[in-house]
């Protein structure tokens, strides 16, 4: 991903024109960024519980696999990315949570890293992989260049090795979507209805379908226990004595900044580009977030809905307590009235675009996977629709940053910003 340079570092000068009276009425940027690290440690938290309950969840199916177990594993699941993607505006202005972040939701991902695929659909090389088709669940021994790895026992140690092996970003062992794709395995319907359909007998020692039971079993427990640990990583980033917190507070005005950079980056890069437009172009179901659940319309909901709790300072938990404080919007409105309102335009459009993205899926009338998908002008109007908000939005924070008296780098994307190089 390129970042994308925008506006920014104005003087007293250009801020000449704001009243005395409206300066004095903006809220102190230390409470802001207080607040900010208060919202963020409450949203890792969540996450926290939210995998634990997953891993639970885990625990249970590979206790008693059925489909019933597994059902629940997966609701558990899709349950667990409500907090988490609402924890993705605190990604890219936090370099502690970025450390932490390719452990926890890299892709899209080579699944035949980690076990069996659909050789019609999948292939059975990649130029660019050398590890494409390595199944560690099948494997003992594993090749990785000129080093042999012994897998005779699947681990937390083992597969947290795996991650990035051979220095390729698509080799992606843990996390979210590792789990994901043992829970639900490939989805075969490409941009037709319809996710994956792992049996349960996957996982049944007893009634083994597809071979390597135990050693599934062995995978997605160590995928999950491992979930839990690295999102207690990023939950201590923002505790009282956690680095994060400490940096921000250190110095407020790159703390302000590193806020708007997360926003930023997250709608205009990250969201609009990277997993919407790239896979809108293609008409490729492989580009879509959460590829094998079908739950990429919630994923992007979340995110967005966690840009909204940034921006203006308030977060509902898990448990429906809310932690509210000095935000963004109060220190915008403070400064430009006219800035304030547009921006909550902006936002108000985006969230709209992405709850109709959600209903519609949610009415079962249409999945991602289907909207992206050619010969669909419905469905790529809606996705479009959504990519244009968040775009919009991205820029109404530009104008914004000026008033701030602050520079950042948002990060961009070649589907918005050179479209063509993506189809060469």
């Amino acid at each position: 991903m390129t970042r994308r340079p925008i506006l920014l570092a104005f003087s007293a000068a250009l801020l000449a024109g704001t009243s005395l009276a409206a300066q004095a009425a903006a809220p102190d940027p230390k409470a802001i960024l207080t607040n900010y690290a208060n919202i963020g440690e409450a949203t890792y938290g969540d996450a926290v519980a939210g995998a634990q309950k997953l891993k639970q969840a885990v625990d249970g199916f590979l206790a008693a696999p059925n489909d019933a177990s597994l059902k629940a594993a997966r609701q558990a699941w899709v349950d667990a990315r409500v907090p988490y993607m609402q924890s993705e505006a605190f990604r890219f202005g936090n370099p502690e949570i970025d450390d932490i972040e390719g452990n926890v939701n890299s892709w899209p991902l080579d699944e035949g890293l980690i076990d069996y695929v659909d050789a019609n659909s999948y292939g059975t090389k990649s130029d660019s992989n050398p590890l494409y088709t390595l199944n560690v669940v099948a494997n003992k021994s594993l090749k990785i260049g000129n080093k042999t790895v012994d897998a005779s026992k699947i681990n937390e140690d083992l597969i947290s090795s795996l991650e990035e092996a051979g220095d390729n970003e698509a080799n992606v062992s843990i996390g979210y979507h590792a789990v994901e794709f043992l829970l639900w395995g490939q989805d075969l319907h490409g941009t037709g209805p319809g996710a994956g359909n792992r049996p349960a007998t996957d996982y049944d020692t007893k009634n083994c379908t597809h071979a390597n039971c135990d050693r599934r079993a062995d995978y997605l427990r160590a995928a999950s226990n491992l979930l839990v640990e690295d999102l207690k990583k990023m939950e201590a980033v923002f505790a009282e004595d956690g680095a994060a917190r400490k940096r921000l507070l250190a110095d407020p005005q790159a703390g302000l900044a590193a806020m708007f950079t997360g926003l930023g980056s997250l709608s205009y890069g990250e969201l609009a580009g990277e997993r919407t437009k790239l896979g809108l172009i293609l008409h490729d179901p492989e580009e879509e977030h959460d590829c094998f659940s079908d739950n990429t319309h919630n994923s992007d909901f979340y995110d967005e809905k966690g840009m909204v709790n940034v921006y203006t300072g308030t977060y509902t938990r898990t448990d429906g307590s809310v932690i509210k404080g000095p935000s963004l919007k109060d220190y915008v409105a403070a400064k430009d009235a006219g800035d304030s309102a547009r921006i909550d335009g902006a936002m108000k459009d985006a969230t709209d675009a992405m709850t109709v993205l959600k209903q519609t899926a949610d009415s079962g009338k249409m999945a991602y996977d289907q909207m992206i998908g050619p010969n669909n002008p419905e469905g790529n109007k809606i996705v479009q629709n959504v990519v244009d908000t968040l775009v919009a939005q991205a820029k109404s924070w530009e104008a914004a940053v000026a008033k701030v008296g602050i520079k950042i780098t948002v990060e961009g994307s070649d589907s918005l910003d050179n479209p063509s190089a993506v189809t060469q």
